[in-house]
């Protein structure tokens, strides 16, 4: 919990400092993405919301950023994103936004404020708060640490997707309170 609270107290204070920050943070505390993914799946949501083209990347009926199916963007050689639970009204209020640059600038204009740049921190309070809700192993899909081959073999099936987004967005309802 201790993490949970600095999280809480860091993130609060960058929404303050750099409101237009304020999605792109929240998207990274609800899916626990690498920066550097956050940064592709925030920018992908404007770019494909400005194209009228949002539905081949956010399936609004499961609620799922489905990063596989785009994997040039979302595939590196050993880290891969998969999937991630995000509600349809963040989605909604990241394609009005304007496109990052980069991972680099928004450290740096978290940086301009005077703030620590702890995005890693971020993503770990997101893997320990989550282990009330999920498996070691799910939290591991959940933020790209799994193979391709485990995806297929394992997550791969809409039952056992309907299962885990549940208890991922249990998990995601009691982190926003709490960072609140």
């Amino acid at each position: 919990m201790r993490i949970l609270t600095k999280c809480s107290n860091a993130s609060n204070k960058s929404r303050k400092v750099r409101p237009d920050l304020s999605e792109f943070v929240e998207l990274m505390v609800v899916t626990g993405l690498r920066l550097v993914e956050t940064g592709e799946s925030n920018n992908f949501v404007i770019k494909l919301s400005k194209e009228g083209r949002l539905n081949k990347y956010y399936s609004s009926d499961n609620g799922i950023l489905e990063h596989f199916k785009f994997k040039q963007i979302f595939f590196r050689r050993s880290k891969k994103a998969f999937i991630s639970f995000v509600d349809g009204e963040l989605v909604q209020r990241i394609g009005k936004k304007k496109s990052l640059t980069s991972p680099i600038a928004v450290q740096n204009l978290v940086r301009k404020k005077d703030l620590k740049v702890r995005f890693g921190d971020i993503r770990e309070a997101h893997a320990t708060f989550m282990t009330r809700y999920l498996k070691d192993n799910e939290i591991d899909f959940l933020q790209g640490r799994v193979t391709s081959n485990v995806f297929m073999r394992n997550y791969f099936n809409p039952f056992l997707i309907d299962d885990l987004k549940t208890r991922v967005l249990r998990g995601i309802a009691e982190t926003r309170g709490r960072l609140a």
